[in-house]
Protein backbone atom coordinates (compact mmCIF):
# COMPACT_ATOMS: atom_id res chain seq x y z
CA UNK A 1 0.00 0.00 0.00
CA UNK A 2 2.83 2.40 0.84
CA UNK A 3 4.43 1.62 -2.50
CA UNK A 4 1.23 2.44 -4.39
CA UNK A 5 0.85 5.76 -2.56
CA UNK A 6 4.42 6.76 -3.29
CA UNK A 7 4.02 5.89 -6.95
CA UNK A 8 0.84 7.91 -7.29
CA UNK A 9 2.37 10.95 -5.62
CA UNK A 10 5.38 10.70 -7.89
CA UNK A 11 3.41 10.48 -11.14
CA UNK A 12 1.37 13.60 -10.46
CA UNK A 13 4.22 16.12 -10.68
CA UNK A 14 5.69 14.19 -13.60
CA UNK A 15 2.51 14.78 -15.60
CA UNK A 16 1.82 18.41 -14.68
CA UNK A 17 4.83 20.31 -13.37
CA UNK A 18 7.41 18.44 -15.46
CA UNK A 19 5.28 18.79 -18.60
CA UNK A 20 5.12 22.57 -18.23
CA UNK A 21 8.82 22.97 -17.47
CA UNK A 22 9.87 20.62 -20.31
CA UNK A 23 7.56 22.27 -22.86
CA UNK A 24 8.87 25.73 -21.93
CA UNK A 25 12.46 24.47 -22.05
CA UNK A 26 11.93 22.96 -25.51
CA UNK A 27 10.38 26.16 -26.82
CA UNK A 28 13.25 28.26 -25.51
CA UNK A 29 15.89 25.91 -26.93
CA UNK A 30 14.25 26.15 -30.37
CA UNK A 31 13.46 29.83 -30.33
CA UNK A 32 16.73 31.61 -30.97
CA UNK A 33 18.31 34.21 -33.20
CA UNK A 34 17.04 33.01 -36.58
CA UNK A 35 13.57 32.29 -35.23
CA UNK A 36 13.24 35.91 -34.16
CA UNK A 37 14.71 37.82 -37.11
CA UNK A 38 13.65 35.61 -40.05
CA UNK A 39 9.79 35.54 -39.88
CA UNK A 40 9.14 39.33 -39.84
CA UNK A 41 11.17 39.95 -43.02
CA UNK A 42 9.56 36.93 -44.68
CA UNK A 43 6.14 38.38 -43.89
CA UNK A 44 7.27 41.85 -44.99
CA UNK A 45 8.22 40.46 -48.42
CA UNK A 46 5.23 38.11 -48.77
CA UNK A 47 2.49 40.75 -48.40
CA UNK A 48 -0.97 39.34 -49.06
CA UNK A 49 0.47 35.82 -49.43
CA UNK A 50 1.70 35.78 -45.82
CA UNK A 51 -0.55 32.83 -44.98
CA UNK A 52 0.95 30.63 -47.72
CA UNK A 53 4.48 31.57 -46.68
CA UNK A 54 3.55 30.81 -43.06
CA UNK A 55 2.52 27.26 -43.90
CA UNK A 56 5.73 26.68 -45.84
CA UNK A 57 7.85 28.14 -43.07
CA UNK A 58 6.08 26.06 -40.43
CA UNK A 59 6.59 22.82 -42.39
CA UNK A 60 10.37 23.07 -42.01
CA UNK A 61 10.39 25.28 -38.90
CA UNK A 62 7.71 23.56 -36.77
CA UNK A 63 6.35 20.26 -38.15
CA UNK A 64 9.70 18.60 -38.91
CA UNK A 65 11.35 19.74 -35.63
CA UNK A 66 8.43 18.51 -33.52
CA UNK A 67 8.51 15.18 -35.35
CA UNK A 68 12.20 15.16 -34.39
CA UNK A 69 11.22 15.49 -30.74
CA UNK A 70 8.67 12.67 -31.20
CA UNK A 71 11.47 10.54 -32.64
CA UNK A 72 13.60 11.32 -29.58
CA UNK A 73 10.67 10.30 -27.37
CA UNK A 74 10.54 6.98 -29.21
CA UNK A 75 14.31 6.34 -29.16
CA UNK A 76 15.29 7.99 -25.84
CA UNK A 77 18.92 7.72 -26.82
CA UNK A 78 21.42 10.09 -28.40
CA UNK A 79 21.84 11.64 -31.83
CA UNK A 80 23.90 8.58 -32.75
CA UNK A 81 20.71 6.47 -32.56
CA UNK A 82 19.06 8.57 -35.28
CA UNK A 83 21.35 7.35 -38.04
CA UNK A 84 22.81 4.06 -36.77
CA UNK A 85 20.47 2.00 -38.98
CA UNK A 86 22.28 3.38 -42.03
CA UNK A 87 25.56 2.21 -40.49
CA UNK A 88 27.51 2.96 -37.29
CA UNK A 89 30.24 4.73 -39.29
CA UNK A 90 27.73 6.88 -41.16
CA UNK A 91 26.06 7.79 -37.87
CA UNK A 92 29.34 8.91 -36.28
CA UNK A 93 30.23 11.05 -39.31
CA UNK A 94 26.71 12.51 -39.38
CA UNK A 95 26.84 13.34 -35.66
CA UNK A 96 30.18 15.13 -35.90
CA UNK A 97 28.96 17.03 -38.96
CA UNK A 98 25.72 18.13 -37.27
CA UNK A 99 27.44 19.26 -34.08
CA UNK A 100 30.20 21.02 -36.04
CA UNK A 101 27.62 22.98 -38.04
CA UNK A 102 25.53 23.76 -34.96
CA UNK A 103 28.42 25.04 -32.86
CA UNK A 104 30.08 26.92 -35.76
CA UNK A 105 27.05 28.76 -37.21
CA UNK A 106 23.78 29.07 -35.24
CA UNK A 107 25.50 29.28 -31.86
CA UNK A 108 27.80 32.22 -32.79
CA UNK A 109 24.91 33.81 -34.71
CA UNK A 110 23.02 34.20 -31.43
CA UNK A 111 25.84 36.39 -30.08
CA UNK A 112 25.94 38.42 -33.29
CA UNK A 113 22.19 39.08 -33.18
CA UNK A 114 22.40 39.97 -29.48
CA UNK A 115 25.12 42.53 -30.18
CA UNK A 116 23.36 44.12 -33.18
CA UNK A 117 19.94 44.36 -31.55
CA UNK A 118 20.43 44.41 -27.79
CA UNK A 119 23.82 46.04 -27.16
CA UNK A 120 24.79 48.28 -30.08
CA UNK A 121 21.70 50.56 -29.88
CA UNK A 122 22.57 51.48 -26.26
CA UNK A 123 26.32 51.22 -25.81
CA UNK A 124 29.29 51.97 -27.99
CA UNK A 125 31.03 48.70 -27.22
CA UNK A 126 32.76 46.21 -29.48
CA UNK A 127 31.22 42.94 -30.65
CA UNK A 128 34.24 41.19 -29.10
CA UNK A 129 33.31 42.40 -25.62
CA UNK A 130 29.68 41.35 -26.16
CA UNK A 131 30.70 37.89 -27.33
CA UNK A 132 33.14 37.41 -24.45
CA UNK A 133 30.58 38.23 -21.75
CA UNK A 134 27.81 36.37 -23.62
CA UNK A 135 29.71 33.11 -23.98
CA UNK A 136 31.12 33.32 -20.46
CA UNK A 137 27.50 33.14 -19.26
CA UNK A 138 26.73 30.34 -21.74
CA UNK A 139 29.69 28.40 -20.34
CA UNK A 140 28.46 28.89 -16.75
CA UNK A 141 25.02 27.53 -17.71
CA UNK A 142 26.53 24.64 -19.67
CA UNK A 143 28.77 23.38 -16.86
CA UNK A 144 25.81 23.49 -14.45
CA UNK A 145 24.31 20.70 -16.55
CA UNK A 146 21.80 19.32 -14.05
CA UNK A 147 20.04 22.70 -13.70
CA UNK A 148 19.61 23.51 -17.40
CA UNK A 149 16.01 22.25 -17.72
CA UNK A 150 14.73 24.22 -14.73
CA UNK A 151 16.64 27.40 -15.61
CA UNK A 152 15.27 27.42 -19.15
CA UNK A 153 11.77 26.19 -18.40
CA UNK A 154 11.00 28.20 -15.27
CA UNK A 155 12.92 31.45 -15.69
CA UNK A 156 13.75 32.39 -19.27
CA UNK A 157 10.93 31.13 -21.52
CA UNK A 158 7.99 32.90 -19.81
CA UNK A 159 9.82 36.21 -20.30
CA UNK A 160 10.36 35.48 -24.01
CA UNK A 161 6.71 34.57 -24.58
CA UNK A 162 5.25 37.55 -22.71
CA UNK A 163 7.27 40.12 -24.69
CA UNK A 164 6.58 38.37 -28.01
CA UNK A 165 2.84 38.15 -27.43
CA UNK A 166 2.63 41.83 -26.45
CA UNK A 167 4.38 42.86 -29.67
CA UNK A 168 2.30 40.57 -31.93
CA UNK A 169 -1.02 41.40 -30.26
CA UNK A 170 -0.35 45.15 -30.50
CA UNK A 171 0.28 44.88 -34.26
CA UNK A 172 -2.67 42.57 -34.97
CA UNK A 173 -5.24 44.56 -32.97
CA UNK A 174 -4.14 48.10 -33.86
CA UNK A 175 -3.25 47.94 -37.58
CA UNK A 176 -5.63 47.72 -40.56
CA UNK A 177 -5.37 44.48 -42.49
CA UNK A 178 -4.21 46.19 -45.70
CA UNK A 179 -1.56 44.06 -47.34
CA UNK A 180 0.91 45.02 -50.04
CA UNK A 181 0.57 42.75 -53.13
CA UNK A 182 3.19 40.02 -53.00
CA UNK A 183 5.97 39.79 -55.57
CA UNK A 184 7.02 36.30 -54.48
CA UNK A 185 7.00 33.76 -57.31
CA UNK A 186 7.07 30.65 -55.11
CA UNK A 187 5.76 31.67 -51.67
CA UNK A 188 5.23 28.17 -50.25
CA UNK A 189 8.66 26.80 -51.19
CA UNK A 190 10.27 30.12 -50.22
CA UNK A 191 8.75 29.66 -46.77
CA UNK A 192 10.11 26.12 -46.53
CA UNK A 193 13.62 27.14 -47.55
CA UNK A 194 13.61 30.14 -45.20
CA UNK A 195 12.56 27.73 -42.45
CA UNK A 196 15.85 25.91 -43.04
CA UNK A 197 17.63 28.99 -41.66
CA UNK A 198 15.98 28.54 -38.26
CA UNK A 199 18.13 25.39 -37.89
CA UNK A 200 15.11 23.92 -36.03
CA UNK A 201 15.28 20.46 -37.64
CA UNK A 202 18.95 20.30 -36.67
CA UNK A 203 17.96 21.81 -33.33
CA UNK A 204 15.41 19.03 -32.82
CA UNK A 205 18.02 16.27 -33.06
CA UNK A 206 20.54 18.27 -31.01
CA UNK A 207 18.41 19.79 -28.23
CA UNK A 208 16.16 16.74 -28.14
CA UNK A 209 19.14 14.83 -26.84
CA UNK A 210 19.69 17.60 -24.25
CA UNK A 211 16.10 17.19 -23.06
CA UNK A 212 16.46 13.40 -22.84
CA UNK A 213 19.58 13.66 -20.66
CA UNK A 214 18.02 16.40 -18.51
CA UNK A 215 14.90 14.30 -17.91
CA UNK A 216 17.03 11.27 -17.07
CA UNK A 217 18.86 13.39 -14.48
CA UNK A 218 15.68 14.86 -12.96
CA UNK A 219 13.26 11.93 -13.33
CA UNK A 220 15.43 8.93 -12.53
CA UNK A 221 12.53 6.79 -11.30
CA UNK A 222 10.25 7.43 -14.30
CA UNK A 223 9.61 4.51 -16.66
CA UNK A 224 10.39 4.54 -20.39
CA UNK A 225 6.70 5.02 -21.25
CA UNK A 226 6.27 7.88 -18.74
CA UNK A 227 9.23 9.70 -20.22
CA UNK A 228 7.97 8.98 -23.74
CA UNK A 229 4.60 10.58 -22.94
CA UNK A 230 6.28 13.53 -21.22
CA UNK A 231 8.61 14.26 -24.14
CA UNK A 232 5.88 13.74 -26.74
CA UNK A 233 3.38 16.04 -25.04
CA UNK A 234 6.02 18.67 -24.27
CA UNK A 235 7.06 18.59 -27.94
CA UNK A 236 3.44 19.05 -29.05
CA UNK A 237 2.92 22.07 -26.76
CA UNK A 238 6.24 23.59 -27.83
CA UNK A 239 5.21 23.08 -31.47
CA UNK A 240 1.89 24.85 -30.93
CA UNK A 241 3.76 27.74 -29.30
CA UNK A 242 6.22 27.96 -32.20
CA UNK A 243 3.42 27.87 -34.78
CA UNK A 244 1.53 30.70 -33.08
CA UNK A 245 4.65 32.82 -32.67
CA UNK A 246 5.93 32.25 -36.23
CA UNK A 247 2.49 32.89 -37.70
CA UNK A 248 2.16 36.02 -35.57
CA UNK A 249 5.58 37.37 -36.55
CA UNK A 250 5.03 36.70 -40.26
CA UNK A 251 1.58 38.34 -40.11
CA UNK A 252 3.07 41.28 -38.21
CA UNK A 253 5.77 41.71 -40.85
CA UNK A 254 3.20 41.63 -43.66
CA UNK A 255 1.07 44.28 -41.93
CA UNK A 256 4.06 46.63 -42.05
CA UNK A 257 4.58 46.08 -45.78
CA UNK A 258 4.32 49.75 -46.70
CA UNK A 259 5.97 51.24 -43.63
CA UNK A 260 9.65 50.60 -44.34
CA UNK A 261 12.13 50.63 -47.21
CA UNK A 262 11.97 47.46 -49.32
CA UNK A 263 15.71 46.83 -48.83
CA UNK A 264 15.56 46.98 -45.03
CA UNK A 265 17.66 44.41 -43.13
CA UNK A 266 16.22 41.74 -40.86
CA UNK A 267 17.42 43.33 -37.64
CA UNK A 268 16.42 46.86 -38.69
CA UNK A 269 12.92 45.66 -39.56
CA UNK A 270 12.49 43.95 -36.20
CA UNK A 271 13.66 47.09 -34.41
CA UNK A 272 11.28 49.22 -36.49
CA UNK A 273 8.30 46.96 -35.82
CA UNK A 274 9.02 46.87 -32.10
CA UNK A 275 9.25 50.69 -31.96
CA UNK A 276 5.91 51.11 -33.73
CA UNK A 277 4.14 48.49 -31.59
CA UNK A 278 5.73 49.00 -28.18
CA UNK A 279 6.54 52.72 -28.32
CA UNK A 280 9.22 54.25 -26.11
CA UNK A 281 9.76 51.03 -24.19
CA UNK A 282 10.41 49.11 -27.41
CA UNK A 283 14.20 49.15 -27.41
CA UNK A 284 14.49 47.95 -23.81
CA UNK A 285 11.88 45.18 -24.23
CA UNK A 286 13.33 44.10 -27.57
CA UNK A 287 16.82 43.95 -26.09
CA UNK A 288 15.56 41.68 -23.30
CA UNK A 289 13.65 39.51 -25.79
CA UNK A 290 16.59 39.13 -28.16
CA UNK A 291 19.05 38.40 -25.36
CA UNK A 292 16.83 35.71 -23.80
CA UNK A 293 15.85 34.05 -27.08
CA UNK A 294 19.42 33.92 -28.36
CA UNK A 295 20.96 32.89 -25.06
CA UNK A 296 18.71 29.86 -24.52
CA UNK A 297 19.54 28.50 -27.97
CA UNK A 298 23.28 28.95 -27.46
CA UNK A 299 23.07 27.10 -24.14
CA UNK A 300 21.20 24.23 -25.82
CA UNK A 301 23.73 23.91 -28.65
CA UNK A 302 26.84 24.06 -26.45
CA UNK A 303 25.31 21.67 -23.92
CA UNK A 304 24.17 19.22 -26.62
CA UNK A 305 27.55 19.19 -28.31
CA UNK A 306 29.33 18.71 -24.99
CA UNK A 307 26.98 15.87 -24.05
CA UNK A 308 27.83 14.10 -27.32
CA UNK A 309 31.60 14.44 -26.92
CA UNK A 310 31.32 13.36 -23.29
CA UNK A 311 29.52 10.19 -24.44
CA UNK A 312 32.15 9.48 -27.08
CA UNK A 313 34.90 9.69 -24.43
CA UNK A 314 33.50 7.35 -21.81
CA UNK A 315 31.30 9.91 -20.00
CA UNK A 316 34.35 12.03 -19.20
CA UNK A 317 33.48 15.22 -17.29
CA UNK A 318 36.79 16.67 -18.49
CA UNK A 319 35.79 16.07 -22.14
CA UNK A 320 32.44 17.77 -21.45
CA UNK A 321 34.04 20.87 -19.95
CA UNK A 322 36.74 21.14 -22.63
CA UNK A 323 34.08 20.88 -25.37
CA UNK A 324 31.95 23.53 -23.66
CA UNK A 325 34.97 25.83 -23.41
CA UNK A 326 36.03 25.31 -27.05
CA UNK A 327 32.43 25.73 -28.24
CA UNK A 328 32.18 29.04 -26.41
CA UNK A 329 35.59 30.14 -27.71
CA UNK A 330 34.48 29.39 -31.30
CA UNK A 331 31.29 31.33 -30.59
CA UNK A 332 33.34 34.37 -29.57
CA UNK A 333 35.43 34.21 -32.75
CA UNK A 334 32.63 33.60 -35.30
CA UNK A 335 30.31 35.95 -33.42
CA UNK A 336 32.40 38.88 -34.69
CA UNK A 337 30.75 38.61 -38.11
CA UNK A 338 27.45 40.34 -38.79
CA UNK A 339 24.17 38.41 -38.86
CA UNK A 340 23.62 38.68 -42.62
CA UNK A 341 27.05 37.24 -43.38
CA UNK A 342 26.58 34.25 -41.04
CA UNK A 343 23.15 33.52 -42.58
CA UNK A 344 24.65 33.63 -46.09
CA UNK A 345 27.56 31.38 -45.17
CA UNK A 346 25.15 28.86 -43.62
CA UNK A 347 23.16 28.26 -46.84
CA UNK A 348 25.41 25.63 -48.53
CA UNK A 349 25.73 23.50 -45.40
CA UNK A 350 21.97 23.67 -44.84
CA UNK A 351 21.13 22.69 -48.43
CA UNK A 352 23.16 19.52 -47.88
CA UNK A 353 22.57 18.51 -44.26
CA UNK A 354 18.94 19.59 -43.85
CA UNK A 355 17.41 17.04 -46.29
CA UNK A 356 19.39 14.22 -44.64
CA UNK A 357 18.19 15.35 -41.20
CA UNK A 358 14.57 15.58 -42.35
CA UNK A 359 14.50 12.05 -43.77
CA UNK A 360 16.23 10.64 -40.66
CA UNK A 361 13.59 12.30 -38.47
CA UNK A 362 10.74 10.91 -40.60
CA UNK A 363 12.24 7.41 -40.76
CA UNK A 364 12.59 7.32 -36.98
CA UNK A 365 8.98 8.42 -36.52
CA UNK A 366 7.33 5.84 -38.81
CA UNK A 367 6.41 2.40 -37.40
CA UNK A 368 9.32 0.01 -37.01
CA UNK A 369 8.10 -2.29 -39.82
CA UNK A 370 8.46 0.60 -42.32
CA UNK A 371 11.84 1.72 -41.03
CA UNK A 372 14.14 -1.27 -41.40
CA UNK A 373 17.92 -0.79 -41.83
CA UNK A 374 17.49 -1.52 -45.55
CA UNK A 375 14.93 1.29 -45.88
CA UNK A 376 17.16 3.67 -43.94
CA UNK A 377 20.12 2.95 -46.23
CA UNK A 378 18.21 3.34 -49.49
CA UNK A 379 16.31 6.49 -48.50
CA UNK A 380 19.27 8.29 -46.93
CA UNK A 381 21.72 7.60 -49.76
CA UNK A 382 19.09 8.58 -52.34
CA UNK A 383 18.53 11.82 -50.44
CA UNK A 384 22.26 12.55 -50.35
CA UNK A 385 22.58 11.92 -54.09
CA UNK A 386 19.69 14.21 -55.05
CA UNK A 387 20.74 16.92 -52.58
CA UNK A 388 24.03 17.44 -54.40
CA UNK A 389 22.52 19.66 -57.17
CA UNK A 390 20.95 21.96 -54.56
CA UNK A 391 24.26 22.13 -52.69
CA UNK A 392 26.18 22.94 -55.89
CA UNK A 393 23.59 25.56 -56.79
CA UNK A 394 24.04 27.24 -53.40
CA UNK A 395 27.80 27.70 -54.01
CA UNK A 396 27.40 29.22 -57.47
CA UNK A 397 27.30 26.22 -59.83
CA UNK A 398 23.55 26.34 -60.48
CA UNK A 399 23.70 27.44 -64.13
CA UNK A 400 26.43 25.03 -65.33
CA UNK A 401 24.59 21.99 -63.93
CA UNK A 402 21.02 23.11 -64.73
CA UNK A 403 20.81 21.29 -68.14
CA UNK A 404 21.59 18.03 -66.34
CA UNK A 405 19.23 18.37 -63.35
CA UNK A 406 16.18 20.28 -64.65
CA UNK A 407 14.38 16.98 -65.27
CA UNK A 408 14.28 16.27 -61.51
CA UNK A 409 10.80 17.07 -60.09
CA UNK A 410 10.79 20.05 -57.67
CA UNK A 411 14.38 20.90 -58.61
CA UNK A 412 13.30 24.48 -59.42
CA UNK A 413 12.13 24.76 -55.81
CA UNK A 414 15.51 23.47 -54.54
CA UNK A 415 13.80 20.35 -53.22
CA UNK A 416 14.76 17.85 -55.87
CA UNK A 417 15.49 15.23 -53.22
CA UNK A 418 11.88 14.92 -52.00
CA UNK A 419 10.28 12.72 -54.67
CA UNK A 420 13.32 10.40 -55.15
CA UNK A 421 13.47 9.86 -51.36
CA UNK A 422 9.75 9.03 -51.29
CA UNK A 423 10.13 6.59 -54.21
CA UNK A 424 13.11 4.93 -52.48
CA UNK A 425 11.03 4.59 -49.30
CA UNK A 426 8.12 2.93 -51.16
CA UNK A 427 10.26 0.60 -53.27
CA UNK A 428 12.36 -0.49 -50.27
CA UNK A 429 9.26 -1.35 -48.25
CA UNK A 430 7.70 -3.26 -51.17
CA UNK A 431 10.95 -5.20 -51.54
CA UNK A 432 10.96 -5.95 -47.80
CA UNK A 433 7.37 -7.21 -47.97
CA UNK A 434 8.20 -9.53 -50.87
CA UNK A 435 11.26 -10.91 -49.07
CA UNK A 436 9.20 -11.51 -45.92
CA UNK A 437 6.50 -13.38 -47.88
CA UNK A 438 9.05 -15.52 -49.69
CA UNK A 439 10.74 -16.58 -46.45
CA UNK A 440 7.36 -17.53 -44.94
Amino acid sequence: MKYTTLKTNYQQPLKKKSLTVTAFALFSLFFGAGNLVLPPLLGFKSGDLWWLVTFGFCVSGVLIPILGIMAHAKLQGTLFDFAKKVSPLFSVVYCYLIYAIAIALPSPRTASVTHEMAIQPFWDSSSLLTSLIYFMLVFIFAINRSKVLDLLGKLLTPGILIILLIMIATAVFTLDFNFVPSEMVQPFSSGILEGYQTFDAIGAVVVGAVIIISINIKEKSASFEEKKRLIGRAGLWAGIGLFLVYGGLILTGSLFGGFFDSEISRTALLRGISTKTLGQTANILLSILVSLACFTTAVGIVTGTSDFIKGRFGNSIFAYRITSFLGCLLGVLVGQFDVGYIITVAVPSLMFIYPITIVLILLNVVPEKWGSPKVFKHVVWTTILFSIPDFLGSIGFGEPISPYVNWIPLNQHQMGWVLPALIAFIISNISNSKELRSTN
